[in-house]
């Protein structure tokens, strides 16, 4: 749209009036979304690289959404749109003397099962006032302009989409352009510029609302107004926070699966929140881009295959199960935001409006951040909320008329008991245990298919696909336990063909031992004694000294010392830490020769209190799931490593991993520190070594000396590292995962 000349050709309030408020809006939702993931990267060293963190931070950032959306709903209705412009110019200048943010320095990590109030009292504490007062701006600004005399003040709302746009572009520059080029200092610095910028701004959009025409007349507290306007009824409430608990709570859902059982990489943290705001952007918009009867049709037809993968233990591939479970989000957040910007209020109940959008929010948040990790022992709220999705359609979908609720039932139960029939022959006929998981769900995949016209009847048959893929075991193991906590999902599975045991988080193998007795004391897996670590053990003087391994695993390490030798592991997830001490399933602990201790905790803040120059040799081994902890791989971490590590001492790395390429950035740190490096990929693994619990792995080693690594510089499977020009060094300030991704 175009603002017309007005009065002789003088621009009126219009020329001026919606860029102004579309630019604030735009740098609120800009630092909004900025700050989240820059904070969640501030509090990662004292947390792990965990989904979790980001997903408690999300409830934060919403919970404090809300209190925003509550701010600015409550001083609306109490003084009126002038008196709350004076009030809110007070507000905007107490941020200012916590500026910039940081975590406070004496906030060190914890050591229990669920931390998240620990985050959360953290967050209240950094960053809770300044993201209180910029989180108020977008539906303050929204009744700001719906009390001027612009020609769209009687409808807001498609400055939501400008807000949301902002946010988009926030949350896509940040991986791609803010964290590779500045540190989380400059970050900091940038971002309290930014929002002095915003009071700025604000303060202009104060003083246009108290000069217009639309809100000459002071509306008093309580007054006439508040008479007139526009009924709301519960179920209407109830309704608006149903459809935006969906979409938050799948966003958070789909963050926790997909980097935990498809590719943990924290890259793709930020990615499903993206796509949940595109999904606002186009609903909000002024001209609705893609029509609701085309939305209503395709969830199904992307619902019914990604629970087939998932049920089938997430074949496809990366590329092909990430863009699914994207679309599928993004089909369903289209659905139900579209719904809701279709039930959207008169401007005089815009703040009730964004008040009960932000509960459902918030609700989402809670629900799989706080109630989720303890209620269930896997990721059960993300299919959970995608079958509850399916129950928000319409019958828009089907050409057909709606059915009556009886048939409605009897279509529901049908469908439930064929699928269930379907799993049982599947599974129970001996000739059927040998096919293909996803040919085995194929059948009741198409039953349901077959009735997503009917929007009560298919929910029942995904969700009964789904339940009857979480209670039937995968053809060749079997699940002895599935326990989750706070930094993950552990499984521990038996596998009987192998005759092996392994410890799983996610995709990730982090430890195996045999089940056949006389092999129990053999270290399998990453840690085979024909692999590198086993061969630093048998080659390097120090590594029958005093040992420290970060990362716990099921303790396979431990069965390489000596009797009367102590090694300590430090861990951070206790829920690890009790699976490895348990005999039912591993025995490293208990029967393996030294004498073993074990630190629960973040490893580098444990090892930091330990004496100087304690250990011979230092193992870390954290990195072998993707969602690592870089913190471990800064050149503060490689000064502290040093200063715990005796004359002569050695490092090794771990850095086996599906999705980065981390041995740049251990040659970087190694050269900054002028250290000396070796590596070794061992990536040959005959079937027969295979079958006997070796895996391929990739390592590390650094030292002061090349003499402190003789026996290996004389071994042709041990390479000299040289540093990267093209790759930069770690710090504590910075870091940059996206160039050390495996991007083939």
């Amino acid at each position: 749209m175009s603002d017309r000349p007005h009065d002789g050709g003088n621009p009126g309030p219009g020329f001026y009036l919606l860029p102004l408020f579309t630019v604030t809006l735009l740098l609120s939702a800009i630092l909004l979304f900025i700050v989240q993931p820059m904070f969640g990267k501030m509090v990662l060293p004292l947390l792990g690289g965990t989904p979790s963190v980001w997903n408690t931070c999300m409830v934060f950032f919403q919970a404090t959404l809300l209190a925003g959306y509550a701010y600015a709903h409550v001083t609306a209705r109490a003084l009126g749109v002038r008196h709350q412009a004076r009030l809110h110019l007070v507000l905007l200048a107490a941020p200012l003397m916590l500026l910039p943010i940081t975590v406070p320095a004496a906030w060190r990590s914890p050591s229990q099962d669920h931390p998240a109030p620990w985050l959360l009292a953290l967050l209240i504490v950094a960053l809770g006032l300044p993201f209180f007062v910029v989180s108020t701006t977008g539906p303050l600004l929204q009744t700001w302009f719906a009390h001027t005399n612009h020609p769209l003040a009687h409808d807001p709302y498609f400055l939501y989409a400008a807000s949301n746009a902002g946010s988009l572009v926030a949350l896509l520059a940040y991986p791609t352009l803010i964290e590779p080029t500045l540190s989380l200092a400059a970050q900091s610095r940038l971002w309290s510029l930014g929002y002095v910028g915003l009071a700025l701004l604000l303060a202009a959009c104060a003083v246009v609302v108290w000069r217009s025409r639309g809100s000459s007349t002071p509306e008093p507290p309580g007054g006439p107004s508040a008479a007139h306007r526009t009924a709301v009824s519960a179920s209407e409430t109830g309704l608006w926070i149903l459809l935006a608990f969906i979409p938050s709570s799948l966003m958070l859902g789909l963050t926790t699966y997909v980097t935990t059982d498809v590719a943990p990489m924290p890259l793709l943290w930020v990615i499903p929140l993206a796509t949940y705001l595109l999904s606002f952007v186009l609903t909000f918009g002024r001209r609705v881009r893609i029509p609701f009867s085309f939305v209503n049709r395709l969830l199904p037809i992307l619902v019914v295959p990604l629970l087939a993968t998932m049920v089938a233990g997430s074949v496809g591939g990366l590329w092909v199960l990430v863009p699914l479970h994207l679309l599928a989000l993004f089909v369903a957040s289209l659905l139900c935001h579209g719904e809701i910007a279709r039930r959207r209020p008169a401007a005089d109940r815009l703040t009730d409006f964004y008040l009960w959008i932000g509960v459902g929010g918030l609700l989402g948040g809670i629900f799989n951040a706080l109630v989720a990790p303890v209620i269930f022992t896997g990721i059960v709220e993300y299919p959970l909320v995608l079958v509850l999705s399916c129950l928000a359609r319409g019958p828009g979908g089907s050409t057909h008329p709606a059915p009556t609720r009886t048939r409605d039932l009897r279509l529901a139960l049908g469908a439930a008991g064929t699928i269930l029939g379907l799993f049982w022959i599947a599974h129970a006929l001996p000739v059927l245990k040998t096919l293909p998981a996803v040919l085995a769900v194929g059948l009741p995949a198409l039953v349901c298919f077959a009735i997503r016209n009917r929007p009560l009847p298919f929910a029942a048959g995904v969700a009964t696909l789904m339940i009857a893929g979480l209670v039937t075991p995968t053809a060749g193991d079997e699940v002895l336990l599935r326990a989750r906590s706070f930094f993950g999902v552990s499984q521990v599975r038996a596998y009987s063909t192998e005759r092996l045991i392994l410890l799983m988080s996610g995709t990730t193998n982090h430890g195996a031992q045999s089940l056949d007795p006389a092999r129990r004391h053999e270290p399998l897996s990453y840690y085979h004694r024909t692999g590198p670590i086993g061969q630093v053990f048998a080659s390097i003087p120090v590594a029958t000294s005093t040992v420290a391994v970060i990362g716990l695993g099921a303790g396979s390490v431990a069965c390489y010392g000596a009797p009367g030798q102590r090694f300590t592991f430090y861990e951070i997830d206790p829920t690890v830490v009790r699976i490895a001490r348990d005999p039912r399933y591993f025995t490293f602990l208990q029967q393996c020769p030294p004498t073993v201790r074990v630190v629960l905790g973040d490893g580098r803040l444990s090892l930091a209190t330990e004496p100087d120059a304690s250990y011979g040799l230092i193992v870390l081994d954290a990195f072998s799931s993707d969602a690592i902890p870089s913190h471990l791989l800064t050149r503060e971490a490689i000064r502290l490593y040093l200063q715990k590590l005796a004359v002569p001492g050695v490092l090794a790395f771990h850095i086996s991993n599906n999705r980065l390429d981390l041995e740049p950035a251990v040659a970087n740190l190694a050269h900054d520190s002028q250290l000396v490096a070796l590596t070794q990929f061992d990536e040959t693994v005959t079937p027969d070594e295979a079958r006997a619990g070796k895996a391929p792995s990739h390592w590390v080693v650094l030292a002061r000396r090349w003499e402190d690594l003789r026996a290996l510089t004389t071994d042709g499977r041990w390479h000299a590292l040289p540093a990267r020009s093209d790759k930069t060094v770690w710090t504590d300030d910075f870091s940059n995962v996206l160039e050390v991704i495996k991007w083939r």
